[in-house]
């Protein structure tokens, strides 16, 4: 079979249509159908069929697209091999990586590749939910996200996930707030309190939603934005509280730990199998792996 149209076919499956697709590979719509077709001929059974306005794989299509999976990572093997040769790890590493998680890893991150001249790190903030990772990573040579740790973990099928940390979730006080005095707070507590959330389907609202539904308080989001620092300036001058993240609060709030809970977000690297062959990918995985370290140690 031919190796370009495996990986046609691979990124379809990764984004779900041929225009998705096209625009990936930097060819036209038509193109991407024709090396579908060209490919469905060659194995002589149907990979897609008709759904709605576009396609969708069939049974052998899906299998199909797991061995190329495999086949494609085994080349991808073969050229880090090659690259063993090298002195040193090259070339460019895509990173996708969260804003709050950014604040915390990045400058030491890039101070620890800084020692590798031929190695390119192109990194992009990308403020994610976690249905929005498998996405990212057919873009991306690693994506930095996070989730509730009572979350599903990501299925490891097609992807790789490298745990970084945990990082617990506290709740912000303004200072001066009535339980400022306390070492922890109960969330009964603060049933009544008006709080400033993030947006519905993303990490710290699931942390949020799962104590809700542990301990029956339904807490009220007056306001809502994914920018963690609005939300701090906003608890600070006294406008409601909040559920952040500990390693990056900022200390114009007060930092207490729900009592008798445990609430945390996974920070986890997410590639695609086979990604982390290549010696350039391993490099920056380890200098996340550092850098998560030195902020537990």
């Amino acid at each position: 079979m031919d190796i370009g149209r495996l990986r046609v076919l691979r990124e379809f499956a990764d984004r779900g249509s041929v225009t998705s697709a096209a625009r990936a590979l930097h060819c036209t719509p038509s193109a991407v159908s024709q090396q579908l077709r060209a490919l469905q001929a060659e194995v002589g059974l149907p990979l897609t069929e008709p759904a709605g306005r576009g396609l969708r794989l069939t049974d052998a299509g899906r299998a199909l697209v797991t061995s190329a999976d495999d086949v494609l990572a085994a080349l991808d093997r073969a050229e880090a091999e090659l690259d063993t040769y090298r002195s040193e790890p090259r070339g460019r590493v895509r990173l996708a990586i969260f804003p709050s998680a950014a604040l915390m890893l990045l400058p030491g991150l890039l101070h620890r590749l800084a020692e590798f001249p031929a190695l390119d790190v192109a990194v992009r903030d990308a403020d994610m939910n976690p249905h929005q990772v498998p996405g990212l990573v057919a873009d991306f040579d690693i994506v930095v996200t996070h989730r509730d740790e009572q979350a599903e973990p990501f299925t490891t099928d097609r992807l790789e996930v490298v745990h970084l940390l945990r990082e617990p979730i506290d709740v912000a006080l303004p200072p001066g707030h009535r339980l400022a005095g306390q070492e922890k707070v109960e969330l009964t507590d603060l049933a009544h309190e008006p709080w400033i959330g993030v947006n519905e389907g993303f990490p710290v609202d699931d942390v949020l939603r799962s104590l809700a539904a542990r301990t029956g308080v339904r807490p009220r989001p007056v306001h809502r934005t994914n920018d963690l620092r609005v939300i701090e300036a906003l608890v600070a001058a006294g406008h409601g509280i909040a559920l952040l993240p500990r390693y990056t609060m900022s200390p114009a709030v007060l930092a207490r730990p729900l009592a008798g809970l445990r609430a945390a977000g996974h920070i986890e690297a997410v590639l695609r199998t086979g990604a982390s062959a290549r010696p350039a990918v391993t490099t920056v995985l380890d200098a996340l792996h550092a850098e998560s370290a030195a902020l537990t140690d």
